[in-house]
């Protein structure tokens, strides 16, 4: 029997804010980051143009998920942002259906940046779903199993 884990296995995310579970979610895109270059041309060499780091640009973070009892955690999170604004870590990571880890990001200075609740139409037979947008500074470190 081969051990090779099987790429294509369905995943689920789990989100915390500093320790705190926000729970599971579905769907994650956005763990992405993006090196400005400047380019410097140095005179008499015309073998290459250097490619010189500027910064670092990190795109948000979107999660999507059935609403559940834990969609009751995001609101207060995001309430408590109206009384002043701490950035905490969070941490994403995304599991097998067996709960086993694949891999870990954290996110620096996290801001919750847009919520979008489901539309709630009788009339349809979609699932209620959410979206949380996450701004971070950056990522803490990646890890796998």
């Amino acid at each position: 029997m081969s051990t090779t884990k099987d790429p294509g296995s369905s995943l689920y995310f789990r989100l915390s804010i500093d320790g705190e579970s926000l729970g599971n979610w579905n769907g994650c895109d956005g763990l992405a980051a993006q090196v400005d270059v400047e380019l410097r041309e140095e005179g008499g060499n015309n073998g290459h143009v250097w490619q010189l780091p500027t910064r670092v640009r990190h795109s948000n973070v979107r999660l999507t998920r059935p609403i559940n009892e834990d969609t009751v955690k995001v609101m207060t999170w995001i309430s408590s942002v109206s009384t002043g604004i701490r950035r905490p870590t969070a941490q994403i990571e995304a599991l097998r259906a067996n709960g086993e880890l694949v891999a870990r990001w954290g996110l620096l200075d996290v801001l919750p940046v847009t919520w979008t609740g489901p539309t709630l139409d009788p009339s349809s037979n979609t699932v209620a779903t959410e979206v949380l947008e996450l701004a971070h500074h950056g990522f803490t470190g990646a890890g796998g199993s």
